[in-house]
């Protein structure tokens, strides 16, 4: 390797993902999401960080926020390169993701900042708060199911500046074809969650009576 390459290697910024979701209750789609998105990114690491109040969120019944916390501290418990925060459970009000990102670009001065979140909530990233300046201030990958048309997320994006379109990714990741919204249902029914979510998560769920009301 020559100077100029190992001067330009010192030069790349570090990269860190943040990893936003309710996470009601977090399951492997999210943890298969989150690893991929790291190794294809290069981060460093990644942070989940489970929503206090979601601004976005219509179900009236979303577990307490101190439940969503720990599952989640559960499941990353075991990758060295996870780890959770509970900056958005401990701020009043609405959980907005530029206050998040702020934050974080505050702890993780000049890092490069990667918010990783479903591609179905990024299709209501016209509705977020101080949208344009929150994509200026990090890039977004969009984790999507297999057979999730690009094209729509395309068509809903279109009005944003370019320069904000290049800054969302999107990637394709299989096991997202499960669901918190179908593990809180089979709980409810009673049918089997198992291999659906991590070992830790589904005995806390059971340990708390979560799901059955």
């Amino acid at each position: 390797m020559n100077a100029g390459m190992v001067e330009n290697d010192r030069m790349k910024k570090r990269r860190i993902g943040l990893m936003g979701g309710t996470f009601d209750p977090i399951h492997h789609g999210h943890l298969v999401a989150a690893e991929e998105a790291r190794y294809q990114f290069g981060m460093e690491k990644v942070i989940f960080i489970p929503a206090g109040i979601p601004p976005h969120k219509t179900r009236k019944d979303i577990s307490q926020a101190w439940h969503r916390f720990e599952m989640t501290r559960r499941a990353v418990a075991t990758n060295p390169y996870f780890a959770v925060s509970d900056i958005e459970i401990k701020r009043e009000g609405a959980s907005y993701t530029i206050d998040t990102v702020r934050a974080m670009g505050e702890i993780y001065k000049g890092w490069e900042i990667f918010f990783i979140t479903g591609a179905d909530a990024v299709l209501e990233i016209l509705t977020w708060k101080n949208v344009v300046e929150l994509l200026e201030m990090c890039c977004f990958v969009a984790a999507t199911r297999p057979g999730f048309k690009l094209e729509s997320l395309g068509r809903k994006l279109a009005h944003l500046p370019q320069g904000c379109l290049e800054g969302i990714k999107t990637l394709e990741v299989p096991a997202l074809a499960i669901s918190s919204t179908d593990i809180r249902l089979r709980v409810w029914q009673g049918r089997p969650i198992k291999y659906l979510l991590p070992e830790a998560v589904e005995e806390y769920i059971y340990q708390n009576k979560l799901y059955l009301l």
